[in-house]
């Protein structure tokens, strides 16, 4: 709880993301917004984006990732809560 991954978008590849415990607090370029149980949402490949839980209960989500390399190198991290 109150995780986030960094502020990031992919060059190759997209990502599918739904909700299957938990409420995410999404960034999708400049819009903010909440996906609840059963909601999604499709980040596209050089699309900024950030996944957070701002709640106390834990949140699962299923991520599907699509495109021409799926590599972790293919991140570009703008801000990072580890150092990365």
């Amino acid at each position: 709880t109150g995780a986030r991954i960094s502020l990031q978008t992919h060059k190759e590849r997209a990502e599918h993301w739904v909700v299957v415990k938990g409420k995410a607090s999404i960034q999708k370029g400049e819009t903010k917004f909440v996906l609840n149980i059963n909601q999604s949402t499709y980040i596209s490949a050089n699309t900024i984006h950030r996944l957070s839980n701002k709640e106390q209960v834990p949140l699962e989500i299923i991520e599907v990732q699509t495109g021409s390399y799926l590599g972790e190198d293919d991140i570009v991290r703008y801000e990072d809560d580890f150092g990365r």
